[in-house]
């Protein structure tokens, strides 16, 4: 299969890659940076992986940029909406201007890409699989981040309303809902910070980013033909 990912610089981008590859899959990666653990990808998968560096602030040209100079006539299986910038702060500071640019980033963007993946898919009559990955921000709150869950509770109301338009053409779209992990976006937190937020979860402890990626690749599988407009949860048991 052909899979669409965006964000694939780092962390969890990384390892859906790495999984989606194991399991013989092509990648489009798109992201703004093509860090060394791309090309070490990239250089144990040759020809099984591709990349394109753009900003995903400029949602104007993702069908000239994205579809027709980097995936061309290739068909569309399945699309990872993974790449997202976090805005924290208390909503009493809130910046027009930062929440603009992280809805650009994290909801208006992806929206364009599905607007475009849905046509590649109709185009090559394929019965494809989208899947956003959304935040347990959304389902839990934690203080400084009303911003950014807002921004992904956005896309799974668009995740599953996508899921109901188009699953009569075989078309299915879920959300991942990951608990917190261990990436660069949560890197500056301290450990008395990030105790705190295990202590939230069932399994008392972060989030496997393995477990994530291997969710991801089963949504995208065949393996998962009748699930649809959903939200899984891999958050530890969070909620």
């Amino acid at each position: 299969m052909n899979i669409l990912i965006t964000g694939v610089s780092r962390g969890v981008g990384i390892e859906i890659c790495t999984v989606l590859l194991e399991q013989g899959n092509n990648i489009y990666g798109i992201a703004r940076t093509h860090t060394d653990e791309f090309k070490n990808l990239e250089y144990n998968y040759k020809g099984k992986i591709h990349f394109k560096s753009f900003d995903l602030s400029d949602g104007d040209n993702v069908n000239e940029e994205v579809f027709k100079d980097f995936i061309g006539k290739n068909p569309i299986h399945g699309f990872v909406n993974n790449a997202a910038t976090a805005y924290d702060d208390i909503i009493s500071n809130l910046n027009l201007d930062r929440l603009k640019n992280m809805y650009n980033v994290n909801v208006f963007t992806p929206m364009m890409l599905t607007k475009y993946v849905l046509r590649n898919m109709l185009l090559y009559k394929v019965k494809g699989s989208i899947v956003h990955i959304s935040s347990i921000s959304v389902h839990t709150g934690y203080k400084g981040l009303a911003m950014y869950a807002s921004s992904k509770g956005a896309l799974e109301a668009f995740s599953k309303n996508t899921a109901r338009e188009w699953g009569q053409l075989g078309i299915r779209s879920n959300i991942v809902v990951p608990g917190f992990m261990e990436t660069a976006m949560s890197s500056t937190l301290s450990e008395e910070q990030k105790d705190r937020i295990y202590k939230r979860t069932s399994l008392k402890t972060v989030t496997s980013i393995r477990s994530v990626a291997e969710t991801v690749a089963f949504l995208l599988s065949d393996k998962a033909e009748s699930i649809t407009g959903q939200n899984i949860h891999v958050d530890n048991g969070t909620i």
